[in-house]
């Protein structure tokens, strides 16, 4: 690890295809951010989305779109590596050992995966829904993550993966670094309806889409209910739009919420400065990202250097793990 940087981070996301404004401020914003700063290692957590949907006809597919959302948004694989998790098999190795440090019951505390289980609408729980923290606490610890860019919902989860790490080395030698979380500044932006945004329910800006897109979504999305017509004075606290112009056009909120709240200001022409607004911010990403579009094996090429050189640091830690436990 250079000397120069202040120490790794292993992040990662479900391979889900095309991603969204909500991705990109939650997530991959901070990502392309840290790379002057940390050794970063970019997981596609291809097993952990089996979690909840065993279909994987479109696993690949769906990874190759992510990844060009990645690229194209700034992540530079010659720093920061980018793999799949299925293409490392340490990764299961060492879930297999980490499941053995861990309850039943720790792991049914979580808070995290009772949300999950709650908006899922489950009815039972599968085992590697339960096991998921124990995989992630894997996925980190394989690559001596000792920081994690998480939002406040993943928090519970770095907990579960410091207090294995302790375990394991207090068990047998210390091997693994307890890592921090790292909380993002703007973890979640809301949906064009008001609620988590997301592609299942259709309530996502993509960062492929263009301005003509962007407008047609904008215009539809909900507002204060409170303020019909023009002249009717606004409440930005409780409108989506106001969010938006937050994360996207700072220089101009002071304005909008006066004009809004004396009403001199209507839904439709603040509507039309915030699809300008975020269509600025996401342009920049257009170019490149048709470039990996139409380079689809330049892209898996990407991924298999990645993979090449995460699985030399992955096999140096599982040595380290079989030698401290004298099964090497």
């Amino acid at each position: 690890m250079s000397e120069k940087k202040k120490g790794r981070i292993l992040s990662g996301m479900r391979p889900t295809g095309k991603m969204h404004l909500g991705n990109y401020v939650g997530a991959l914003e901070n990502w392309v951010a840290l790379q002057s700063e940390f050794e970063n290692y970019h997981l596609i957590a291809d097993y952990h989305a089996l979690t909840t949907n065993l279909d994987t006809s479109e696993i690949l597919e769906n990874t190759l779109e992510m990844v060009v959302d990645w690229l194209a948004v700034g992540i530079d694989p010659e720093r920061s590596p980018v793999f799949r998790q299925s293409q490392i098999k340490e990764h299961c190795e060492l879930h297999l050992i980490f499941s053995m440090l861990i309850t039943t019951a720790r792991l049914e505390r979580n808070p995290t995966l009772k949300e999950q289980i709650k908006d899922l609408n489950m009815n039972s729980l599968i085992y590697g829904h339960l096991g998921y923290p124990v995989l992630q606490a894997a996925d980190i610890l394989l690559y001596k993550g000792n920081v994690v860019p998480v939002g406040e919902d993943q928090a519970p989860h770095v907990e579960i993966t410091r207090e294995i790490a302790r375990k394991f080395n207090s068990t047998y030698k210390k091997v693994f670094p307890i890592p921090k979380a790292m909380l993002t500044t703007f973890a979640r932006l809301p949906g064009l309806d008001g609620n988590k945004m997301s592609k299942s329910v259709g309530n996502t800006i993509l960062l492929s889409d263009g301005e003509e897109e962007i407008r047609q979504k904008i215009r539809k999305a909900v507002t204060d209910p409170q303020k019909i017509r023009r002249g009717d004075p606004g409440r930005p606290e409780v409108c989506l739009i106001y969010t938006y112009h937050q994360r996207f056009n700072a220089s101009e909120t002071d304005d909008i919420y006066a004009g809004c709240t004396s009403g001199a200001l209507g839904c439709v022409d603040c509507k039309m400065k915030c699809v300008a607004a975020i269509s600025k911010a996401i342009s920049p990403f257009t170019e490149k990202r048709q470039y990996y579009a139409n380079r689809k094996d330049e892209v898996l090429d990407i991924i298999k250097d990645g993979e090449k050189r995460a699985g030399r640091v992955a096999s140096e830690t599982m040595q380290e793990v079989r030698d401290a436990m004298s099964i090497g």
